[in-house]
């Protein structure tokens, strides 16, 4: 999963100008867990690294060496252990028989892919360094090959979109044996997030229910934006649509029983997606966002707000471009820019912010959903700042809002650490759904 990792942090950065808090730690922001770093952004992209265990995307054991060995704000540290781990972990993985031991080889895969993954997420502020893409492929060449090791095996399909390719990993649930077809759940990650993550994060759980699972990724997110160079798109149907085309002429797929997953930022996606496609029996929203940009917007200095309200893109992007490489902005506020940059595939703030607020669930959106929807909220998220329940109350009784607590460790941004509580509070829900329906 995917968090959009760390996207927790944005509405603590209200001093985001040049940075009035120090480079690797901000008090301002509360943690319900114990942190892996003195770097709040470095510590919750760790955690969320760490939470990929439960699924077996990663070990205890050597995300807390990484957390030991990195110095806090420094990104290539982060880019090297990482690395490191990758390479020990592929190593290991490619020196096992996987035909006489293909458990062991598997688990090395996906955690060396993991890893992998995880030591490009700060490369984003320079958009040239190769090794945003040659690691990548690293990743995915890694994954497939953990993939075709799993009792039920993943498959990588490329469907067509309009004017851009969809990569997608689709699993075949091996209940369709015996029942001909069953229900199928579809789901996309966020700003950051790439697809193979929520296979460790919901993935299996959903396997394990008899189910098909499928993911997938469009313009903005990880793979597409490095193999394509697409940026992040509002029609985020287009993305969608031509996945339900691919999975409706699956015969093992109940048509009446398909759903749709969107985690963190794919909080907006997923509903967006639901509002002009209706083939959807159900919509999950984990978490519930309406519009990040309005929410980021308020968390601004008040000249920032101006110079963007105002249409003065020179200004507002000397202002962005100077915090970015300021050495005393915080991790939060140099990741969260360049990322964005990188995401919407551009060179300016403005052009990156102005587009940014154009993927929202604003007016009538989600009046056009016409499936039940799951609404998911961490008690100590501050992510969607009270966004969830708007968005729950918007959609009426065509939504079901749970909110995840603390006390039992559910508390955090996708409910990281909790994955299995957050499966079994929303699966049991979607099974619910499915039920209801003839």
């Amino acid at each position: 999963m995917q968090l959009s990792k760390s996207l927790s942090f944005l509405a603590v950065q209200s001093s985001i100008a040049l940075a009035q808090t120090n480079s690797t730690n901000s008090s301002s922001s509360s943690v319900a867990y114990q942190p892996l770093s003195t770097d709040d952004h470095f510590s919750f992209t760790l955690y969320e690294t760490l939470s990929l265990a439960n699924g077996g995307g990663s070990a205890t054991g050597e995300v807390l060496r990484a957390a030991a060995k990195i110095t806090p704000g420094d990104f290539e540290s982060f880019y090297s252990e990482f690395k490191f781990l990758g390479d020990a972990l592929h190593n290991t993985a490619a020196s096992i028989n996987a035909s006489k031991f293909p458990v062991s080889a598997r688990e090395a895969y996906f955690r060396a892919s993991s890893y992998y993954r995880m030591s490009t997420f700060y490369l984003v502020g320079n958009q040239s360094d190769p090794r945003l893409f040659d690691v990548w492929d690293s990743a995915l060449a890694d994954f497939d090959k953990a993939i075709s090791l799993t009792e039920v095996k993943g498959e990588r399909v490329t469907v067509k979109g309009p004017g851009f390719d969809i990569p997608v990993i689709y699993w075949r649930s091996p209940k369709a044996d015996q029942s001909g077809s069953v229900p199928t759940v579809l789901a996309g990650s966020g700003y950051d997030g790439p697809q193979e993550d929520l296979y460790h994060a919901i993935g299996r759980n959903i396997l394990d229910r008899g189910w098909n699972f499928a993911t997938y990724e469009g313009p903005g997110q990880p793979t597409v934006r490095r193999q394509q160079g697409l940026g992040f798109i509002s029609n985020w149907w287009d993305v969608v649509t031509p996945v339900v085309d691919f999975l409706e002429k699956k015969p093992e797929v109940d048509t009446k029983h398909l759903a749709l997953v969107g985690l963190s930022y794919g909080g907006i996606l997923a509903p967006l997606a639901a509002s002009r496609e209706h083939r959807f029996a159900a919509v999950l929203a984990i978490d519930g966002l309406k519009n990040l940009q309005t929410l980021v917007l308020n968390q601004f200095p008040t000249i920032m707000q101006q110079l963007f309200k105002s249409g003065n893109q020179t200004a507002f992007d000397a202002y962005l471009n100077a915090a970015r490489v300021s050495s005393q902005a915080s991790t939060e506020i140099k990741w969260f820019i360049d990322h964005g940059l990188w995401s919407f595939n551009t060179k300016s703030p403005y052009d990156w912010f102005t587009r940014f607020g154009e993927i929202n669930l604003d007016g009538d959106v989600l009046k056009n959903v016409t499936a039940p929807v799951f609404i998911g909220k961490g008690e100590d998220d501050t992510t969607a700042g009270g966004q969830e329940e708007e968005v729950a109350k918007l959609l009426g009784n065509k939504s079901y809002f749970h909110e995840f607590k603390t006390e039992l460790g559910a508390g955090e941004h996708c409910q990281l650490g909790a994955e299995q509580q957050l499966s079994q509070v929303s699966f049991d829900w979607l099974a619910e759904v499915f039920e209801s329906i003839a």
